[in-house]
């Protein structure tokens, strides 16, 4: 006798469980590396690897830069925002496993706070909060939340941990996607 036929189960499609419990998008421009460590010889082929939860993503390698300029655009699912944004640095190398040249992390609940207010028709520029540099965060000097033509952004300079030297300049940009439960 042959078996019922089934309905696959939900998979999470366009309006099931994942866009249930989206919040939004986290879109962390990583824009340079500033005095990172040498790792060869007398420079480093850095790399970032950008990890949120169970996301991991990565920037593009540059060789024998230690004041790399990346200007690359990753983006992260929120769903948690309780969760820390963890950066690593690394060094990429061809016949042994890529050293670690330090890493940060870096909470958005201030970002999504001053996304929460809802501000519109800001003159271009408008700081609307400061973060400073604490023991309790990776920050190198003040982050300004900035209105900036028509979009909320946050520029860090994070300091690297567990490494002689290095900074890292990012920006965060939130994204609403219609459809989540939004912030």
């Amino acid at each position: 006798m042959a078996s019922p036929i089934r309905s696959p189960p939900n998979c999470g499609s366009a309006s099931g469980p994942v866009m249930e419990n989206l919040l939004g998008l986290l879109r962390v421009r990583v824009i340079r590396g500033v005095n990172l460590a040498v790792r060869d010889v007398v420079s480093s082929d850095p790399y970032i690897v950008i990890k949120m939860g169970k996301q991991k993503l990565k920037t593009s390698v540059m060789k024998k830069n230690v004041n790399p300029e990346w200007n690359e655009e990753l983006t992260l699912s929120v769903s948690n925002p309780e969760i820390p944004v963890k950066l690593t640095v690394y060094d990429k190398d061809t016949f042994s496993m890529d050293d670690k040249m330090g890493d940060a992390e870096f909470d958005i609940r201030p970002l999504l706070e001053a996304i929460k207010m809802r501000l519109t028709g800001l003159p271009s520029g408008t700081v609307i909060t400061r973060v400073m540099p604490s023991r309790r965060n990776c920050l190198a000097e003040e982050s300004c939340i900035v209105f900036n033509e028509g979009k909320i952004i946050q520029k860090m300079y994070l300091r690297l941990r567990n490494v002689e030297c290095g900074e890292v300049e990012i920006q965060l940009q939130w994204i609403e996607v219609p459809g989540s439960r939004g912030i």
